[in-house]
């Protein structure tokens, strides 16, 4: 194996930390919602898509039966598949790796991959690698933490870790807004999804963002 870009060590660790540590809210919210710390646990480890998690607790929590619940969690999964589509090209995997590459292919491995790939395909496959790994880990690990400490956490709110994930992304997109264009792609994105999140279903206003931007991609 290649000697590892230091750049990419360290961006595939802060994200993995930074995200992996919101699992603790997972955890504890899952509890919380009259999940077993067993559950609450292979949910993260079979599932492994942090809002998809999230949604199921939520519904099912809230009175809704299973079938609303891999529903939402399913229209939420829509844009892992879109990365795949995205990355298979750049990863070059076949076999029994393939289905290891689909597990850990989420917002944070691609986002990471994605952002090294200006310094050469194999520092993208390994920023990847790293993340998808890392993040993996880290968030099996403090689902049990959060899971086994749920009552003493108390309101998970209060710790702020809601925050973690779109923190790490704003400092991973970014960079990568070099235009005017982008920067207004962006944010005119951001102000669509707002505006949206009160009307339609969890999870379509960011799919739709995730359109805009291929359409305005596309006619650049």
């Amino acid at each position: 194996m290649s000697r590892i870009e230091s750049t990419t060590l360290r961006d595939s660790l802060s994200v993995s930390i930074t995200v992996g540590a919101y699992g603790i809210a997972f955890g504890a919210a899952a509890v919380a919602n009259g999940f077993s710390v067993l559950q609450s646990c292979l949910l993260s480890l079979l599932t492994f898509s942090g809002a998809s998690q999230f949604a199921v607790v939520g519904v099912l929590g809230a009175g809704g039966s299973a079938l609303s619940g891999i529903a939402t969690a399913s229209l939420l999964g829509i844009r892992n598949g879109l990365y795949g589509v995205i990355m298979a090209p750049r990863l070059h995997v076949q076999g029994f790796k393939r289905v290891v590459a689909a597990q850990v292919t989420i917002d944070e491995s691609t986002a990471v991959a994605l952002g090294a790939e200006v310094r050469g395909e194999n520092a993208m496959r390994q920023g990847f690698w790293l993340t998808g790994f890392g993040v993996f880990i880290f968030w099996n690990l403090f689902t049990v933490a959060g899971a086994l400490g749920a009552q003493a956490m108390g309101d998970i709110r209060a710790w702020g870790l809601d925050s973690a994930v779109p923190a790490a992304f704003l400092g991973l997109v970014w960079p990568r807004l070099r235009s005017n264009r982008d920067r207004a792609l962006a944010v005119g994105c951001v102000i669509f999804a707002l505006a949206m999140t009160p009307i339609l279903p969890a999870g379509l206003p960011i799919i739709a963002t995730a359109f805009i931007a291929i359409v305005v991609g596309l006619r650049a």
